[in-house]
């Protein structure tokens, strides 16, 4: 990728100048005015200056010692033609006009949900096979309170499409056997489906975003295996933070296993305008919490490795730990929604060793089906920070949002 700024009277002009040198395909990253130059720099209007990146399908660098490698691209792309500040502001003033229209009562929230689930539920009472679930909340009704014929087969419903979602079925049982403490004789599902969203948000807990240290900065560590995203997902934050609330962020990584994951992180360091550094000891760890103890926020990358790597997993882990006691922390667990059940809960244990952690989940636009952030929450107890659906930064990632997701596990619209 070639990154190069460029000065003219306008945007235009300045735009004009690059596309001249590097051609048509050019990205315009970010835009803003620079002082001129000179004795009589006071009586003219200031410059306008743009930063542009070009991605090149050649592009290689060579690594020491080695045959030249093709140099893989960044995981993600800035987003096409709007500058930084631009597309980030946009997208917080869309977040907030959602927020401030946000539906209050669970009705209004369940109705296109619901309408879809009556649907299907007038589909099933008319003689489609229904796939029997084990342990349903029929078999549980006491003889003194039969509940009626449409309710099970609501609950039925509400079961399938749980997994079908992929929910643990051990989690729908919970979930089946909470809505049956509230049964009540001739209980309308329009009933049951509220108290089933409210039980299922409830369990998702309270979403947490990063906060700001007390005192000093906050070093923030992303940890998780190969190929799920971290990468990308700390240049999403990132510009969150430095663009839109004008905090200090600086990036720094620990991954020297792979040279192209330095060069990543670094180029977005570059275009964000924020200071980059590669860690190889603790010792240098330590020296950049002191360097840069005036920022507010330090993202450390950290190199994937497989859970069943005992000897890396306690180097990461003394880097993890090295800091305790001189500064506030926090560990974010960086899980990919596309992996397997399965490996999920091996990831999720392997990575307790290293204490507490926060979850973000990536690649949702690459499934369809929301189980495992349930799941996963369910089985570690640790709550859900942030979700990416895309690679585009500084956009693909938001606030994790229960309401929604519970939505997509009983049926609704995904992203």
């Amino acid at each position: 990728m070639i990154i190069k700024r460029y000065q003219g009277k306008t945007e235009e002009e300045a735009t004009d100048l690059a596309k001249k040198e590097l051609g048509d395909s050019v990205i315009v990253m970010n835009v803003k005015n620079v002082k001129r130059k000179g004795v009589f720099a006071l009586l003219k209007k200031p410059l306008v200056e743009v930063t542009v990146a070009l991605e090149e399908e050649t592009e290689r660098f060579v690594p020491a010692k080695k045959e030249p490698a093709a140099a893989p691209r960044p995981e993600g792309s800035l987003a096409k033609n709007t500058p930084i500040i631009n597309a980030w502001r946009k997208q917080a003033e869309e977040a907030s006009e959602k927020s401030s229209t946000e539906m209050d009562a669970i009705g209004e929230k369940l109705d296109s949900l619901q309408s879809l689930l009556e649907q299907q539920f007038q589909k099933k009472n008319a003689g489609e096979p229904e796939k029997e679930p084990e342990n349903t909340t029929e078999a549980q009704a006491g003889p003194e309170e039969p509940k009626s014929a449409e309710l099970v087969k609501f609950m039925k419903l509400l079961y399938n499409m749980m997994l079908e979602n992929e929910v643990d079925e051990k989690y729908i049982n919970q979930i089946m056997d909470e809505i049956e403490k509230l049964h009540k004789p001739n209980m309308p599902f329009d009933y049951a489906l509220a108290n089933t969203y409210q039980k299922m948000i409830l369990k998702f807990g309270p979403t947490t975003e990063i906060a700001p240290a007390a005192k000093g900065p906050k070093v923030i560590f992303f940890v998780g295996p190969t190929g799920v995203g971290k990468t990308t997902t700390i240049a999403k934050l990132a510009s969150r933070f430095s663009v839109d609330e004008k905090k200090k962020v600086a990036l720094l990584t620990a991954d020297t296993y792979r040279i192209a994951a330095a060069e990543q992180l670094k180029t977005y360091a570059n275009i964000l305008e924020v200071p980059f550094k590669v860690i190889y000891t603790i010792e240098e760890m330590e020296n950049a919490l002191a360097e840069l103890k005036d920022f507010d926020y330090l993202f450390v990358d950290t190199a994937g490795h497989s859970h069943q790597n005992q000897a890396q997993k306690e180097s990461m882990k003394a880097f993890v730990k090295s800091l305790d006691g001189q500064a506030e922390k926090e560990v974010f667990l960086v899980l990919s929604a596309t992996t397997k059940y399965r490996d999920l809960l091996e990831i999720a244990d392997s990575y307790r060793e290293m204490g507490e952690y926060k979850l973000i989940f990536t690649k949702l636009d690459e499934t369809g089906a929301y189980g495992n952030l349930l799941n996963i929450k369910l089985y570690t107890g640790a709550g859900i920070s942030y979700v990416t659906y895309g690679q585009n930064v500084p956009d693909d990632i938001e606030k994790f949002n229960p309401q929604k997701t519970v939505k997509q596990l009983l049926g609704g619209k995904k992203h």
